[in-house]
């Protein structure tokens, strides 16, 4: 498995694993708020178990990469259209927030799995970093065997298609041979026709000739029959 190092210090590596999500749900199960789609400061604290302070903090320092992954403070109007929007937020109930701030930070599922890949002191967010190198290294590890069974097959095609290739010409001349096989049997059946004409001509011939003979017999039998 790589260093967790590499997500704490490469902002690449991580925006190539900012998508797996389901990576916070296999470690914790997070509290969103009641809109179902952000976790509040407290939120992301409460997963991760530490101060609030330590993810504004946080927040402040990599404010650009996380407003990347949808990180967004509501003020003024904003914050009290959303406030309006989601007047169950004010039930005091988990996840609730105070109704009078000045400002509300919101994160995204994708920005508190960004936070986790920057969290140096959260067991949590050590868990998080793990599934995600565990997943991308079996990602890879699938990646590069689906590679070697394209390219095997890919081999295999090419052999294919250089046996056909020796086995055009082998073809071509079978073609050829059945051509002239072809032209024998019609000549052959040809003569073989001729030969037939002929026989039935001699067996009428001969037929004639029996009975020519035949008449040939009584008219001798009739003779001697007169003599005497």
């Amino acid at each position: 498995m790589p260093p967790e190092g590499v997500l704490l210090e490469s902002r690449a590596m991580r925006d190539s694993v900012n998508g797996r999500v389901e990576a916070l749900d296999k470690v914790k199960a997070l509290r969103l708020l009641p809109d179902g789609v952000h976790v509040s400061t407290d939120g992301v604290a409460a997963y991760y178990e530490v101060s609030t302070e330590v993810v504004r903090q946080m927040a402040s320092r990599h404010r650009e990469e996380l407003a990347g992954n949808g990180m967004r403070v509501l003020r003024g109007s904003e914050l009290r259209e959303y406030q309006s929007d989601n007047m169950s937020l004010s039930s005091g109930g988990p996840g609730s927030y105070p109704q009078r701030r000045s400002g509300l930070t919101l994160f995204t599922r994708r920005t508190v799995l960004n936070v986790g890949m920057l969290l140096r002191d959260s067991d949590i967010a050590r868990r998080v970093r793990a599934y995600l190198l565990d997943a991308e290294e079996g990602w890879r590890d699938s990646h590069a065997s689906l590679d070697r069974r394209v390219t095997e097959t890919e081999r295999g095609l090419a052999g294919v298609g250089a046996a056909l290739q020796e086995l055009g010409p082998v073809l071509q001349r079978m073609s050829l041979r059945l051509d002239s096989l072809d032209r024998r049997l019609d000549a052959t059946n040809r003569v073989v026709g001729a030969m037939s004409s002929r026989l039935c001509e001699l067996s009428d011939d001969m037929i004639r000739m029996d009975a020519r003979m035949d008449d040939a017999v009584r008219q001798l039998r009739e003779l001697r029959r007169r003599r005497r």
